[in-house]
């Protein structure tokens, strides 16, 4: 294990039946809130964006609203938010995707992605893959291109990496702790 993901990994709280029973629920507050670490992490994640040559961060609610946008800044790059169908105003390309008891959608404004873009998709956690797989669908359909995927955490037992790897056509996918 490297010294960044032993950072990483002591600052991340596990929180037992959250939100339901039976659920291990992994806290990055405490992450957040350490200096050191958010900028261990922000930085680990900008180098990814660079490696890439992502011309933009993607950000998927929630969570990866508050890890992409300082990765956007310290890459130098634009930040765009992918929210939950109905929260974003104007309009929207919007995509459904299925989850493990019924469905969801979500969204972006097309017009802040071109066919000269390619797009690094940030999250917190990379589990089933269903939102990443929308969301590379949205950003494709808008014509742009996937850079890759960035995530702090893969709970590998989930399954997600197998679902993308069509999705994301040989475009690299970056846990950087695997749980």
């Amino acid at each position: 294990m490297t010294d960044i993901q032993e950072l990483l990994l002591s600052r991340i709280r596990d929180v037992a039946d959250y939100p339901e029973q039976g659920v291990m629920f992994k806290d990055i507050t405490p992450l957040l809130a350490d200096p050191a670490a958010f900028t261990a992490l922000t930085d680990t994640l900008a180098d990814i964006a660079g490696a890439t040559g992502a011309t933009k961060v993607v950000g998927l609610e929630a969570r990866g609203f508050i890890l992409g946008a300082p990765v956007a800044v310290r890459a130098g790059l634009g930040f765009i938010p992918v929210r939950k169908a109905g929260k974003l105003p104007g309009a929207t390309l919007r995509q459904a995707y299925d989850l493990e008891y019924g469905s969801a959608e979500i969204e972006v404004h097309a017009e802040d992605l071109t066919t000269a873009d390619r797009i690094l998709i940030v999250d917190d956690v990379l589990a089933t893959g269903g939102t990443a797989e929308a969301a590379i669908q949205l950003i494709q359909r808008a014509g742009a291109e996937v850079a890759g995927v960035a995530v702090l955490m893969e709970l590998g037992f989930l399954g997600g990496r197998d679902r993308l790897a069509q999705a994301l056509d040989g475009a690299p996918l970056e846990a950087l702790l695997q749980l």
